[in-house]
Formats: C-alpha cells, sequence, structure tokens
C-alpha cells in the first residue's frame, strides 16, 4: 500500500470513529433531555404537593379538624409498597418518598409553631415521650437537656451531682438554654429543675411557647420506679416525698408555663392534639 493510501486509510478511520462519537454525543445529549425534562416534571409536582399539604392544613385549623393523622401516613406507606411491588429501584423510590414526607411535616411545623416548644414538668412527666412524639410527628428537631449536658460532661447525671455539685448542674442548663436561642422549630425537653430559675425561665420565653406536663405522684412514680439516672429520686422513691417535691416547684412550674396539659391515662396522639388546640388558641390571642 502506498503513503498515499495508507493515508487515505487514516482518514477514513478517523471519519468514521468522528461519526460514531458524534451520534453517541447524540444519544446521551436526547436521553438527558429526556431527563431534564423527568425533574421538571417532578419540580412542578413538588411544588403543587408542598402547596396542596399547606391548604390541608390551613383546611383543618378552619374547621378546627384534629391536626395528627398518623393512620394517613400509614395508608400512603401500604400504597407505596403495593405499586413499587417487584419494581426496580423500589427502596430508591420509598427512599425518597419518605424525604419527601419529612419535609412536608416540617412544613406543618412551621405553619403551626412559630417558635419553639418547651416541655416542662416533674420527672416522669412525659417530656422525653411528647418531645420524641412531636419530633416524629412533624420532623422537628428536638433536644433533651439532660442527655446533652450528660455527653458534654462525659458522665451521668448523677455523677454530675456527685463529682461538681447540683449549682454547677444548675449553670449548665442555663448555659445550654441560652445557646438553644439560635434554634427554631425546636422541641425542648427540660428536666425537672429547670423552670425553678427565673433566668430559666426568661430564656425559654425569649423565642418558645412554655408547655407543662402533669400528673399524678402515684403516676409519676409508676413511670420513674425503675429509672436509676434521676438523683434526686433515687433513695426517695415513694409518693410522700415526690408530693413533697412536687407541691415545692409547683408555684415556679405553673407562673412559668404558657399552658398545662395533664397526662395521666391519656393517649399520647390525644395529649399532642390538646398541646396543638391550646397552643392555636393562645396565637390566636396574640399573647
Amino acid at each position: 500500500m502506498s503513503q498515499l493510501d495508507h493515508n487515505k486509510e487514516n482518514r477514513d478511520l478517523n471519519r468514521l470513529g468522528t461519526d460514531y462519537e458524534s451520534r453517541d454525543a447524540k444519544k446521551l445529549s436526547m436521553m438527558r433531555e429526556d431527563l431534564n425534562q423527568c425533574d421538571e416534571i417532578i419540580l412542578s409536582a413538588l411544588l403543587m404537593r408542598n402547596r396542596i399539604v399547606e391548604d390541608i392544613m390551613s383546611y383543618k385549623e378552619k374547621h378546627d379538624l384534629p391536626i395528627l393523622q398518623p393512620e394517613q401516613e400509614e395508608r400512603q406507606r401500604i400504597w407505596l409498597e403495593s405499586r413499587l411491588e417487584g419494581k426496580r429501584h423500589g427502596k430508591e423510590i420509598i427512599s425518597v418518598f419518605k424525604s419527601i414526607n419529612k419535609n412536608s411535616k416540617r412544613i406543618q411545623a412551621r405553619k403551626l409553631f412559630r417558635y419553639n416548644l418547651v416541655l416542662i414538668g416533674f420527672m416522669g412527666a412525659g417530656k422525653t415521650t411528647m418531645s420524641d412524639y412531636f419530633s416524629t410527628m412533624f420532623a422537628m428537631d428536638s433536644v433533651e437537656m439532660d442527655q446533652v449536658i450528660a455527653r458534654r460532661e462525659g458522665m451521668t447525671i448523677p455523677d454530675i451531682f456527685e463529682v461538681h455539685g447540683e449549682e454547677y448542674f444548675r449553670d449548665c442548663e442555663t448555659n445550654l438554654l441560652i445557646e438553644l436561642q439560635s434554634r427554631k422549630n425546636t422541641v425542648i425537653s427540660c428536666g425537672g429543675g429547670v423552670p425553678m430559675r427565673d433566668r430559666n425561665v426568661a430564656e425559654m420565653k425569649k423565642n418558645g411557647r412554655v408547655i407543662l406536663l402533669t400528673a399524678t405522684p402515684e403516676t409519676i412514680l409508676e413511670r420513674v420506679k425503675d429509672d436509676h439516672s434521676r438523683p434526686l429520686l433515687e433513695n426517695n422513691k415513694n409518693i410522700p416525698f415526690i408530693q413533697s417535691l412536687m407541691d415545692k416547684r409547683r408555684e415556679k412550674y405553673e407562673a412559668a408555663a404558657d399552658i398545662i396539659i395533664p397526662t395521666d391515662g391519656r393517649s399520647i396522639q390525644d395529649i399532642g392534639e390538646e398541646i396543638i388546640s391550646r397552643l392555636r388558641e393562645l396565637d390566636s390571642t396574640g399573647k
């Protein structure tokens, strides 16, 4: 083969390769355009969905309907699993829907609560339980003050009392409340002694509604009898002591509270609905 023929063959091969690359690039461009169209559809659907979520919340508020409807979330889970049965990428799609639902809950929380929810009450009154519930139902951040302090100090609450004394622990509580002023849409579960300091109450009310959860001494004892993380009760788990300590704290607790919610013999959902209803009433008065 002459050099001229050889050069021509190389040019033909290069042109063929370029043609294939051009077709590949064109095919990829078309598929990416299809993907972009899908993204546009998803974006439009999400914006519409979020508007509907807000409309549902407004309708419930206007007609005084229950806000918390966990059964609806369960119905959606069953529907989604049935639609995705045997489908590729089912797990990935379920993960996306979980994220969508979480963001919907945050939209609901921002509409309902323009402030933090600060839960106070005697140990065992249900603060941690209700904090977990609101965190789940509305995807709100939650802060368990005792847990945060224990983690930061690297020791249990009883050990902090023993090593540093109660006053040191109370200072930790105050400092944490000041720090939490930067948070929004957060459920804060306070230790039983937090409202006993006027400074703490002032910090709570700067950007939060204070919710006092109550229970009888008998209920408290039943709830904490197997809990050894409460130094003030550890050697005093009896009705008279609990009643006495509750009486000493009652005035401070009630003075700090924006609303008071009894928890004896009630379901978590029932307590949650009353908290929401009472807060809405309070907000409507502009107080």
